[in-house]
């Protein structure tokens, strides 16, 4: 156990900052006011650094969707049906849900992973099935799972990311399904920003009969009851977390040692990539994130990674909806650097004619 965790991390490597300063340099040359194209020139330089290259090519975007159930729905925390984790993950592999509507904009592959949803997935339904257990345990009464569980989330979502990107894959989105799953994230948020879970809880996909006081004592509970040790990720994953923010937080770490960008969604993203960032900061370079989502707890989460969301949607649906809608964005910066004449070029021009 553990041994692929671990070569992961091994393997991630600073971004070049060679390559940065010559994507600066070709930016401020290009025709056009210094810093006119704002955010598309940063993530531009952020590209090139993560890639090595100055012109990246973005063409084969894959979105990992894990999907997993979570025990503490037993608590009432949430008012919706947990079978809806199950009737979602069979509709991603169809292209039918929110995140398959915006991904095909750009021609974005959605690959749907069962990592520890409750009922058994028909083995005809396009799902790649890796479950570790049939949902969380109730992490109000006791640990969610056990620590081998938690490695093994992430080591699932390493091995998925790292076939994708052998298979072609260079950039990467990171999405989930899992009813009930705002819960353990702001669980998480709470422990590692050691604030009450008050501050970063909110409605997440429908609240239960005892709205969001009775929500926020419930995760007030299982932290209490666990005591997750704030300086051991694997032990707050395990403790208050889910199968699928583990996938997730293993898809991220396997982008960034494979040198590739991913782009994440929302609140539970941003959750499983501060896990990831936990277990390894330097994958913070390799993060791009899309969106602020609605959630009280996303930005909290973003300030903590140290990133800042591009879009402004008013968006919380999850899926990795947000990492697809901000994919044509990176479309942009590549084109700009591949496309836009620069001041010299310019002036050739005009003097050709």
């Amino acid at each position: 156990m553990m041994q692929l965790l671990q070569q992961t991390i091994q393997r991630i490597q600073p971004t070049n900052n060679t390559m940065k300063e010559k994507a600066k340099e070709r930016i401020d040359s290009l025709s056009k006011p210094p810093s006119s194209l704002g955010k598309l020139e940063s993530l531009a330089i952020q590209l090139a650094g993560i890639t090595g290259e100055l012109y990246p090519k973005l063409d084969n975007k894959v979105i990992i969707v894990c999907a997993a159930d979570h025990g503490v729905c037993e608590e009432g925390v949430t008012s919706n049906p947990q079978n809806v984790t199950f009737l979602q993950t069979l509709n991603f592999p169809k292209g039918v849900t929110g995140v398959c509507a915006i991904a095909k904009i750009t021609n974005a592959k959605i690959v749907t992973v069962d990592v520890g949803v409750k009922e058994d997935i028909p083995l005809d339904a396009k799902v790649l099935m890796k479950k570790i257990k049939h949902g969380t345990d109730n992490m109000a009464k006791g640990p969610a799972m056990t620590r081998e569980e938690a490695i093994q989330s992430i080591e699932v979502g390493i091995e998925i990311a790292t076939a994708e990107i052998a298979k072609g894959a260079n950039v990467l989105g990171t999405g989930e399904m899992g009813i009930g799953n705002t819960t353990p994230s702001a669980a998480i948020l709470s422990v590692l920003r050691g604030c009450h879970p008050q501050e970063v809880t909110g409605f997440g996909a429908g609240l239960g009969a005892g709205g969001i006081e009775h929500k926020v004592a419930v995760i007030q509970k299982a932290i209490e009851i666990n005591k997750p040790n704030r300086h051991d990720a694997l032990d707050i994953l395990a403790k208050v977390g889910g199968l699928e923010i583990g996938a997730m937080a293993g898809s991220i770490l396997a982008a960034a040692a494979n040198r590739k960008p991913v782009v994440i969604d929302g609140f539970i993203s941003t959750i499983a990539a501060l896990i990831a960032y936990e277990l390894e900061p330097k994958v913070q370079d390799y993060i791009i994130p899309s969106h602020a989502s609605e959630e009280p707890g996303a930005k909290i989460a973003a300030e903590l990674l140290g990133v800042e969301p591009m879009l402004h949607m008013n968006m919380r649906l999850g899926e990795g909806s947000g990492a697809a809608l901000a994919f044509p964005i990176l479309d942009a910066a590549c084109s700009m650097m591949s496309n836009m004449a620069t001041l010299a070029e310019m002036m050739a021009l005009v003097e050709e004619k």
